[in-house]
């Protein structure tokens, strides 16, 4: 079916638009006129309701003259092509007319020839409007249904570190990702086995994959998260919002209950801004505690859990776990690389450093989330750790 474009036409003397009409080859020129209006007011309601493309106005019409016309209709149908058609030669009214970006300018008596010369014109132009849009459009919903492939590839090129910080700004607002650097950098990988030793199946590793993808978008819904596959199918995670380590464990532990497997995480907060390095310490991370055994890694994940209580420690966690605190105490230090207690300070103080960035809470506050007995112990822990006393610390924040 013929595309027709839309022509409205506009002039307070019949006759003249009688011989517009009838001297035009409408058909020929995919041309179709869909209103008469001898008024300017009249004119402005009919272009809006048919969505005229074209518009042959004259200048001088009762109750809103065609330069009050035209740039109403600029205002509400920008793309309508405008071709004057009046008596008045004077300079002044072309001058106006051009600024009112007008697409043509015609003198009456009309020429029939010059005025189906200018419309054919207007129609090519419309066509080839048309044709760009269309193609912009097909580009569009090209775009559209690879945005998620898009945003991996982009993001596995930042984590090379290859992009310079313009080229990530142009990307992150391309791909609609907020502006800033992340909150956090996360990595997460699951076991490539099944517990009956025999790998996956590529449709099953994929299920399990985007399971667990799924459970990180429910307890991360709350804060911006951008989720791909690095090159070894590691799950990476881009955090903007700081969700606290009570949701990335609870993550932890529905892809337990849910999947049945085990996976290892390490979500780290974004203080430098570097975000390459923060994902190659993040996956750094990971690997080394996929080398731990079971018995650490179950040591670990209870420190990270509960360094709130005043009473965590190395024995109560090895009767909890069924092993002598010795044997558990040298395991812990050997594939560690530090001790219970070291490992449990050093997550107290991470956390407290925490709270005293991001929080009003009080010294005293602060030193019971963390699992200290008295203010004055954690200020002594606190210091010996950071070289600074809490109060001091907060101070050198500001």
């Amino acid at each position: 079916m013929i595309r027709k474009w839309r022509t409205l036409i506009a002039d307070d003397e019949a006759i003249i638009r009688e011989g517009i009409r009838t001297s035009i080859p409408w058909e020929e020129l995919k041309l179709e006129v869909v209103g008469e209006a001898e008024d300017g007011e009249e004119a402005l309601e009919l272009a809006i309701e048919k969505q005229a493309q074209i518009l042959l106005v004259d200048l001088s019409m009762p109750i809103m003259n065609g330069m009050t016309l035209i740039s109403h209709i600029r205002e509400r149908l920008p793309q309508c092509k405008i071709v004057i058609i009046t008596g008045h030669d004077e300079f002044s009214y072309a001058y106006e007319a051009i600024k009112l970006e007008v697409d043509d300018y015609i003198l009456k008596p009309v020429n029939p020839s010059a005025l189906a010369e200018v419309m054919r014109k207007l129609v090519h132009k419309l066509e080839e409007t048309s044709v760009n849009e269309e193609l912009l459009q097909m580009a569009s919903r090209q775009i559209e249904k690879n945005f998620a492939l898009l945003r991996e590839r982009f993001c596995l090129e930042w984590m090379k570190g290859d992009l310079g910080p313009e080229e990530v700004a142009g990307q992150l607002a391309f791909l609609r990702m907020p502006e800033e650097a992340p909150d956090y950098v996360g990595v997460i990988r699951w076991p490539e086995q099944s517990k009956g030793k025999a790998f996956y199946s590529e449709k099953d590793r994929q299920l399990l994959l985007f399971a667990i993808e799924n459970i990180v978008e429910e307890h991360l819904r709350k804060c911006t998260c951008i989720h791909f596959r690095d090159e070894v199918g590691l799950i990476v995670l881009l955090i903007w919002g700081k969700p606290g380590a009570s949701v990335f464990r609870q993550i932890e532990l529905d892809v337990a209950e849910y999947l049945k497997i085990a996976i290892v995480a390490s979500y780290l907060p974004n203080q430098a801004g570097n975000v390459p390095l923060l994902y190659a310490e993040a996956k750094a991370s990971v690997n080394n505690e996929t080398r731990l055994t079971p018995l650490v890694r179950r040591t670990k994940a209870l420190v990270a859990e509960r360094y709130a209580d005043r009473d965590l420690s190395l024995e109560g966690v090895a009767h909890e776990l069924n092993v002598s605190a010795v044997y558990l105490s040298r395991l812990f230090k050997q594939e560690v690389g530090a001790s219970f207690i070291n490992v449990l300070t050093h997550t107290r103080i991470e956390q407290a450093i925490r709270l005293l960035s991001e929080t009003d809470l009080s010294i005293n506050e602060i030193a019971e989330r963390t699992g200290y007995e008295s203010q004055h112990y954690f200020s002594t822990s606190f210091k010996k750790a950071a070289g600074l006393s809490p109060n001091q610390y907060r101070k050198h924040l500001h």
